[in-house]
């Protein structure tokens, strides 16, 4: 496990790209077996932090991958996948990593284990874009301890591939080899997080993760990211435009009319397109709707002003 510590915000490096944004081709390579001895022997890549299981959230964070190898069991997930499996099974993570590359054509390949809940999209930028203009054969994020950890990293495809070449020839294999053999022939940048490194290795890491997720400032994000996988939506959308439609919808018109209207912006928006300038130009006619609503309401509400006349008779009858 890596040591955690509470994120300066949402688990990721201030100002690092959003993986979506990312340009250079790369592919993913993720490691999902083990025996997660730790864990009872519990199937660790479906253990679920905030409603998601673990590989589900990491292979969100990859989904800007041309490919993603999953070396591991078949099994249903969010996304798309390839998968692959070690020779021997349970082979250890060179011989994992050895059956994925087979599936890798891109240049850069980032290598992750499955067991990352804070891992994010920014995050697998910033290691592509620190990788990308140099000479070095990979970039790894280190822990608070400065412990390397090489499955959260990205790396040259050819690079990896010469030295698993190597420790081969010279072992007769890869099965049963210590990662360390691998990484420690390579010429290796690295980047701090402990965020984004901290893994689940035992049942104390997971009660850790699922606090963290549920924490002022942090579930929202959370919960808009499940709610996103679980629909199968790929769309960043701003959700401050949302969530002050849903204000001015209660406080104009009525509670209830908060998550009808956002719905129905939300459908509106799928009809124009589907895509963030839809939802935007949808809330954007609603908010408007919303304050004229409660214009109308507050003029109603307001005393009558005179008529600029003699004020009346208030007597039915003045003669």
């Amino acid at each position: 496990m890596t040591e955690y510590q509470p994120p300066a915000a949402h688990g990721t490096m201030p100002g690092a790209p959003d993986d979506a944004a990312h340009t250079v081709a790369y592919d993913a390579v993720v490691l999902a077996g083990g025996a997660a001895r730790r864990l009872g022997g519990a199937d660790k890549p479906a253990v679920r932090v905030g409603g998601r299981p673990l590989l589900d959230r990491v292979l969100a964070a990859c989904a800007g991958a041309r490919t993603t190898v999953v070396v591991a069991g078949p099994r249903p997930t969010a996304r798309p996948v390839t998968w692959a499996r070690e020779d021997p099974p349970g082979g250890g993570p060179l011989a994992a990593l050895d059956a994925g590359l087979r599936h890798v054509t891109a240049e850069h390949v980032v290598l992750l284990s499955a067991d990352l809940p804070f891992l994010d999209g920014r995050t697998v930028a910033a290691l592509l874009d620190t990788l990308r203009p140099g000479a070095a054969d990979g970039v790894l994020l280190t822990d608070s301890d400065g412990r390397d950890q090489p499955l959260v990293a990205a790396y040259r495809t050819p690079a990896l591939r010469r030295e698993l070449a190597a420790l081969s020839a010279a072992h007769g294999g890869t099965a049963g080899l210590p990662l360390r053999r691998l990484t420690g022939a390579l010429d290796l940048l690295r980047i701090s997080d402990p965020v984004a490194s901290f893994d689940c290795d035992t049942w104390d890491d997971i009660a850790t993760a699922r606090a963290r997720i549920r924490e002022h400032g942090h579930v929202l994000d959370e919960w808009i990211s499940a709610v996103k996988d679980e629909l199968g939506i790929d769309l960043d959308v701003d959700t401050g435009v949302l969530l002050d439609l849903a204000r001015d919808a209660a406080h104009g018109v009525a509670r209830p009319a908060a998550p009808l209207t956002t719905f129905l912006v939300g459908y509106a928006a799928a009809r124009a397109g589907g895509d963030a300038d839809a939802v935007a130009e949808a809330a954007r006619k609603a908010v408007a709707l919303a304050n004229r609503w409660a214009e109308e309401d507050a003029r109603d509400a307001a005393p009558a002003a005179p008529s600029g006349g003699a004020e009346s008779d208030p007597r039915t009858d003045a003669g």
